[in-house]
């Protein structure tokens, strides 16, 4: 199996750092904003992006929870291996809050689908949002596009984008497998 490196740690490192200033120009001081890192993978880089906001922009009292979507996926019925669901962390209301949805790729779109339906638990939020490390662009199966994006990334069906984190993998990097 190949592997063809799309980032390296460095310019992991350069796209957090924008994306970050990317939710300071509209989000300014977080004070009507909530982050919520998808389950499993999209909590990494939402830890990874307040931990910029907080310790490199000074900007305090961010609230970031994890959102499992296992059980709100259109197809978690149809998997005939037993389904390993997550923990949802959220300790906060999203009622009337901007919320910015954060997920390592955005493929098909199923997810952050499962996403929207799943957070309706913890209020009604004011707007949502989408941040994204890869936007697989021609994956889509419904009609979501990120408001903020690592890369796009063009891959045929059967090519798959792994992003490693060094929390998790030892390393910070994305590979077209």
């Amino acid at each position: 199996m190949s592997h063809k490196i799309l980032l390296t740690s460095k310019e992991v490192n350069i796209m957090l750092h924008r994306l970050a200033c990317q939710l300071i120009e509209n989000h300014n001081d977080f004070s009507n904003s909530v982050l919520i890192g998808i389950q499993p993978r999209g909590t990494f880089l939402a830890k990874r992006i307040k931990h910029i906001l907080e310790n490199e922009y000074q900007i305090n009292n961010i609230q970031l929870g994890f959102l499992d979507i296992t059980f709100f996926r259109d197809d978690f019925r149809r998997n005939t291996n037993p389904l390993e669901a997550n923990k949802t962390q959220i300790d906060f209301l999203v009622e009337n809050k901007k919320v910015v949805f954060i997920d390592d790729v955005l493929f098909t779109g199923r997810s952050i689908n499962a996403a929207l339906t799943a957070v309706q638990s913890f209020g009604r939020p004011s707007e949502v949002e989408l941040l994204v490390l890869i936007d697989r662009r021609f994956s889509r199966h419904l009609p979501i596009q990120p408001d903020y994006r690592g890369r796009q990334v063009d891959a045929i069906q059967d090519e798959k984008v792994k992003v490693c984190w060094s929390e998790k993998d030892g390393e910070d990097s994305v590979y077209l497998i």
